[in-house]
C-alpha cells in the first residue's frame, strides 16, 4: 500500500461525489464531531440541521473542520479535510437567495434531510423548531489517498 497527497482537482472530485462528512466543531476547548449530509458548490459545503448542540457550538465558534472519505472496493481510500467557517442562512431578508440555493442543491439527493432533520428518540414533526440551513465557507482543502 502507498499513500500520496491528492491534487486539488482530486480533492474537489471527492467533495463533489460524496454526500456524507464528519463535521468537527469545538466550544470551550471541547471537540464535538457529528455526521452530516452536504453538497459542494461555490467554494462552500451546504448543509441543514435542526437546532441543537452542533448549531449552538457553531454559533459560538464559527471555525469548523470536516472530513469526507471515499472508499474503494479493495483496501484503498481517499480522504479530504476541509477547514472553514460556519455561516447560517437564516429565513430573513438578505439570505433568501443563498437559502434557496442551499435547498435546491441538497434536495437533488435522496434522503438529503437525514441526519439533520432527525433527533434520537423523537418522531419527526412539522411543528418542530425551524430548520437551519447553513454553509461552510472553505478556507483550506487538503487530501490523501491510499492505494495498493
Amino acid at each position: 500500500m502507498w499513500i500520496r497527497t491528492l491534487e486539488m482537482a482530486e480533492c474537489l472530485d471527492v467533495l463533489n461525489t460524496q454526500r456524507l462528512a464528519h463535521l468537527a466543531c469545538a466550544r470551550d476547548g471541547r471537540p464535538y464531531v457529528v455526521p452530516i449530509h452536504y453538497c459542494y458548490a461555490d467554494k462552500a459545503l451546504y448543509s441543514f440541521s435542526m437546532p441543537g448542540k452542533k448549531i449552538e457550538i457553531m454559533r459560538a465558534n464559527a471555525y469548523v473542520s470536516l472530513v469526507v472519505d471515499a472508499r474503494s472496493k479493495d483496501r484503498g481510500w481517499r480522504s479530504v479535510v476541509v477547514d472553514g467557517r460556519y455561516e447560517e442562512l437564516p429565513e430573513r431578508i438578505g439570505y433568501k437567495r443563498q437559502r434557496d440555493h442551499a435547498w435546491s442543491l441538497l434536495s437533488k439527493h435522496a434522503n438529503w434531510w437525514e441526519p439533520g432533520a432527525l433527533k434520537p428518540g423523537l418522531p419527526a414533526s412539522a411543528n418542530d423548531a425551524a430548520h437551519v440551513f447553513y454553509r461552510v465557507l472553505i478556507d483550506e482543502i487538503s487530501g490523501r489517498m491510499a492505494d495498493e
